[in-house]
């Protein structure tokens, strides 16, 4: 199915979700429990692509929620000056029962990106490495290295128009397993089709989220 495609079928699914409340768990996998690298490895990259592991879509593995909860604790009291609110788990290890390339995404909400400055060195003391990717939207990091990622961290401004577009986007695919289905697809697709070019496989996404977010919004009580 063209990218397009997917889009206008993600407008229908989430207009017609209204009953669904989780992802159905149907052919859901465990996969073993991650390795988390110490934090000696944490380094500034200077070239992440030369190095970049190639992307691979799994199954669910029941073991990603445990993982975001151990490492926002972690996160908690290596950024505690500068976090302003919970920390929140998105992207697809998010959604139970959703595939997903086997990387915790982390976003922890901060002021603004100027005072938060100094939290990229106590990112790195607890083994995450920082590049500027986005460098005006947020602070982008991984874990342990390029090569063998295990987790994202994105430092966003809290309530930032960013901020709640990854909320959004994940509690959509939360409530409607039609929706996250779909999504599974698409990234299963693009996957195969850019195993080496993450840059082209998160630009292929793009017409897709950005519908599943426009007719999210048009279901919210105090949309137009």
């Amino acid at each position: 199915m063209s990218q397009r495609g997917f889009a206008a079928e993600a407008q229908s699914f989430v207009g017609s979700c209204g009953g669904c409340y989780s992802v159905g768990q149907t052919g859901v996998g465990e996969y073993p429990a991650i390795v988390i690298p110490s934090a000696s490895q944490a380094s500034i990259m200077s070239s992440p692509l030369s190095e970049d592991a190639p992307i691979a879509v799994v199954r669910y593995s029941a073991t990603w929620p445990g993982l975001f909860a151990a490492e926002a604790l972690v996160l908690r009291a290596a950024l505690e000056p500068w976090l302003v609110a919970e920390v929140e788990h998105i992207g697809s290890t998010a959604v139970v029962g959703l595939a997903a390339k086997p990387v915790v995404d982390i976003m922890a909400p901060v002021r603004d990106l100027e005072s938060s400055r100094r939290a990229i060195p106590a990112a790195q003391s607890v083994g995450y490495c920082y590049y500027p990717y986005k460098p005006d939207q947020m602070h982008w990091f991984c874990k342990p290295s390029p090569a063998a990622r295990t987790h994202h961290l994105h430092l966003i401004p809290w309530r930032s128009q960013l901020w709640q577009e990854r909320l959004d986007f994940r509690d959509a695919l939360r409530k409607c397993s039609s929706l996250a289905q779909q999504y599974a697809s698409l990234k299963l697709e693009l996957a195969a089709r850019y195993p080496l070019d993450r840059e082209a496989y998160t630009e292929a996404k793009a017409p897709f989220i950005a519908s599943v977010l426009s007719a999210w919004r048009a279901t919210l009580p105090n949309a137009d």
